[in-house]
């Protein structure tokens, strides 16, 4: 499946690629009627060109004004299954394992229908701005798929992925981890389903479409 994306400039210096999608801060749709693996492989394509861009940290994404040609999602090399879409090419630093990295990030599980698990644009400090999420890139604190992405990234890039089950959520200790208990439990409930995975669900149950800005790195 392919999309039309549109480009504008929010700076000087910096092109800006996001989808055509209504300019509207992802909804949360959610669904309490159990999705069929034929469901799921039938919808998901659609699912994951309709979420719409994320903010950045210091201004939302605007909807741009022209129109070019088709973007779509690509493999990343070395990455076990990561499919990423590039919404914002950044212009800084790249970070290597060791670096310790600031991320903000949108979670979504794709077997409900794309609710949003977490945001860490809704995670304040003091000041009531939002608070990035922090990790050392390889340190295997953190599920696989965030650390293939950001490795290849550069400081003030945004990009969607899609992480596959294998590179998800391997256990309930795995960072990042939802701070709001409800959603913690659907989140897991859901992934690690015995009935669902003895259905042999268990590759659709765990994938997972994170939109991720890498705020910053720092060498250790």
């Amino acid at each position: 499946m392919k999309m039309m994306i549109r480009e504008s400039c929010v700076s000087r210096s910096t092109p800006r690629v996001c989808a055509t999608l209504p300019h509207t801060k992802y909804p949360c749709i959610i669904t309490r009627r159990p999705l069929s693996l034929s469901l799921i492989s039938t919808t998901f394509s659609a699912l994951i060109f309709s979420l719409p861009p994320p903010p950045s940290s210091s201004s939302p994404l605007p909807l741009p004004s022209s129109k070019h040609p088709i973007a779509d999602f690509s493999e990343l090399p070395d990455s076990g299954g990561v499919k990423a879409l590039e919404l914002l090419v950044g212009s800084g630093e790249v970070p290597s394992d060791g670096d310790q990295v600031e991320i903000h990030y949108y979670g979504r599980l794709a077997a409900k229908q794309g609710w949003r698990f977490d945001s860490t644009y809704e995670h304040k400090d003091e000041n009531g701005d939002p608070s990035p999420f922090v990790f050392v890139l390889g340190s295997g604190k953190v599920i696989g798929g965030i650390d293939v992405a950001v490795r290849s990234m550069k400081v003030g890039g945004i990009r969607r992925v899609i992480i596959p089950p294998s590179l998800g959520y391997q256990n309930t200790s795995q960072e990042p981890i939802p701070p709001n208990f409800f959603d913690r439990q659907r989140l897991f409930t859901t992934i690690f389903n015995p009935t669902r995975l003895a259905n042999g669900e268990g590759s659709t149950l765990g994938t997972l479409i994170f939109d991720i800005e890498l705020v910053s790195t720092r060498h250790m």
